[in-house]
């Protein structure tokens, strides 16, 4: 029997040319969307990859057969929300973590949107850098940061192409002049994150084409374990400051901060809507999963 998760990961694949990046999509591991594909192969009988080494790409029977699952998952999706839109409201409520940027200036307005959809939706919203413990804190979902490889937790993408990158005020880059290099932060001051496992003041960059990485040991005047504060510090133009570009998307937007070194790729920093089990993964939050990322694209458009 043909699988809808099957199909969604043949599509990605497709879409993505590379199986890798279609597992990140839709939040397993490699070796579970290889494993779907060639689930979905053996169902119909047929190759539909034609993979080597360093390629991937659709077979003459994947080239026809493509449209048939793109079709599917369209009618699936029209009819899941036919009946998502036949109820009245979502009610309840909804115990969300985040970290503090993220949940401050820009998730917060996010959901105040959300709640207007669904007015009988109470949230109870837990806004903290430290990771927080589902289970302990009975917290139905988390946003989180960063490549999730923990194999108990249910990981939906939400912003997978978010990245780091180096930002000042434009006030700080008139005073101190241009950044030419990573190698010249040495001699800026620049604005660190800490947390219990230390302070992070080793900023690691990939210089492009070939992604050659490159770390630089940084040193400021201010660190703090709250990522707003950094985030603060940086309008204020008191440094530079490493953060998540989706973090900054107002401030870049209003030029409140410039990105500094645009042609150096900083480090991945994909959002994740995570779960502890499938239990969790009802109605409402996939509701919630397909507006935050409608929200995270229109962000990314935005700042192209």
């Amino acid at each position: 029997m043909l699988r809808l998760d099957d199909l969604q990961v043949f599509v990605c694949t497709a879409d993505r040319g590379s199986l890798s990046a279609a597992a990140r999509e839709v939040g397993i591991s490699p070796a579970l969307a290889s494993a779907a594909v060639k689930r979905l192969e053996g169902e119909l009988g047929l190759r539909l990859l034609a993979r080597t080494t360093r390629s991937l790409s659709l077979t003459p029977e994947g080239t026809q057969y493509i449209e048939h699952a793109r079709e599917a998952l369209r009618v699936l999706r029209a009819g899941r929300d036919a009946l998502l839109a036949d109820k009245d409201s979502f009610g309840g409520t909804l115990k969300i973590a985040m970290p503090s940027d993220l949940g401050r200036n820009t998730m917060l307005g996010w959901l105040d949107a959300f709640q207007l959809r669904h007015p009988k939706l109470h949230y109870q919203l837990s806004v903290s850098d430290r990771v927080a413990d589902m289970v302990r804190q009975q917290v139905d979902i988390a946003l989180r940061y960063g490549q999730q490889d923990d194999s108990t937790m249910i990981a939906m993408p939400i912003a997978p192409a978010n990245d780091r990158v180096l930002v000042a005020s434009p006030a700080y880059v008139r005073e101190h002049g241009p950044l030419l290099s990573v190698e010249d932060l040495q001699y800026h001051n620049c604005l660190c994150f800490a947390l219990e496992d230390g302070l992070h003041d080793r900023w690691t960059f990939y210089r492009l084409p070939q992604r050659e990485q490159v770390t630089v040991q940084v040193r400021g005047n201010r660190s703090a374990d709250d990522a707003d504060l950094v985030r603060r510090w940086a309008v204020a133009g008191l440094g530079i400051a490493y953060k998540s570009r989706l973090d900054l998307s107002a401030d870049l937007a209003a030029g409140r901060l410039q990105v500094l070194l645009p042609e150096v790729a900083g480090e991945p920093t994909p959002l994740h809507l995570v779960c502890t089990h499938r239990a969790q993964v009802t109605p409402l939050v996939l509701q919630l999963r397909d507006f935050l990322r409608e929200q995270c694209a229109a962000v990314a458009t935005n700042l192209l």
